[in-house]
């Protein structure tokens, strides 16, 4: 028994696993690609240079694959990519990327995209993220794994935001975000350290205790940015207080720093 429904219109050339489902009036364009046990909604349209993977569900009226909204393109073949498992709601736009970037929007694995989310040609969305409803992000900009966008949130072009951060309701992102921490407003700024999701997750007491002493020392120590970077820098070799770093904790300091260092639009703060 077929499980596209007959009112569908799946082109031809189309790449469609045996046990995908595709609800009514959807429509599949000839380079899309659906793997096994991935679920479509009614109405659903997917076009472009489209690949999705394993077991992702995407709810009725989504777009997926459509030309970026970018005055620069001139119909170049680039692509979309979807991992697997990942949840994508009702009316959810997601554009393919542009040859001024790598060509390529891609979303990982594991991600629950709500309702009304658009994500713009060029982004890089990790594993494990929480899109909530109305966030919207323009093109070029990275979500790293577990980071978390709240709802009408809006962010701005080449931002990116670091793994287990999230923002908050109806922000304006126009900096980046760096790794657990909590930014917000309508024009975002820190908020705390993320500290209440770094539990949820399983990092060692140690390790959040002293990602809350990076963060006094980067936002609340009065430093400049560079005698921050310093600080962070003596914490990863020395640690504080008289405490020596654990190995998670050299590690997770190590990617704030970094992240932080390599920041081009500079960070919240």
């Amino acid at each position: 028994m077929s499980l596209i429904h007959p009112s569908a219109i799946v082109d031809s050339q189309a790449v469609i696993d045996p046990t995908a489902k595709i609800g009514p009036y959807a429509i599949i364009g000839p380079h899309v690609t659906i793997g096994a046990g991935t679920s479509i909604g009614s109405h659903t349209v997917i076009e472009g240079h489209t690949s999705i993977g394993k077991d992702n569900v995407i709810s009725h009226f989504s777009s997926l694959g459509g030309v970026p909204q970018d005055m620069k393109y001139r119909g170049e073949p680039t692509q979309l990519i979807i991992g697997d498992r990942n949840t994508i709601r009702e009316f959810t736009t997601i554009h393919t990327g542009t040859v001024q970037d790598q060509g390529v929007t891609r979303i990982g694995d594991d991600n629950w995209i709500m309702a009304y989310v658009h994500i713009a040609h060029d982004c890089v969305v990790g594993n494990h993220t929480i899109f909530s409803s109305n966030a919207q992000i323009a093109g070029h900009v990275i979500v790293e794994d577990w980071a978390i966008l709240g709802g009408m949130s809006g962010v701005h072009q080449f931002v990116r935001i670091g793994q287990h951060s999230m923002l908050g309701g109806a922000s304006a992102l126009v900096q980046d975000i760096p790794p657990f921490v909590i930014a917000a407003g309508d024009k975002a700024q820190p908020h705390g350290l993320n500290a209440e999701g770094l539990k949820r997750r399983g990092f060692a007491p140690e390790t959040i205790a002293a990602l809350r002493h990076v963060y006094r020392v980067l936002y609340k120590d009065g430093l400049t940015f560079e005698d921050a970077k310093l600080a962070i820098t003596a914490t990863i070799n020395n640690g504080y207080e008289g405490i020596a770093l654990q190995a998670e904790g050299v590690e997770k300091v190590s990617e704030f720093l970094q992240f932080i260092s390599a920041s081009t639009r500079g960070i919240v703060r």
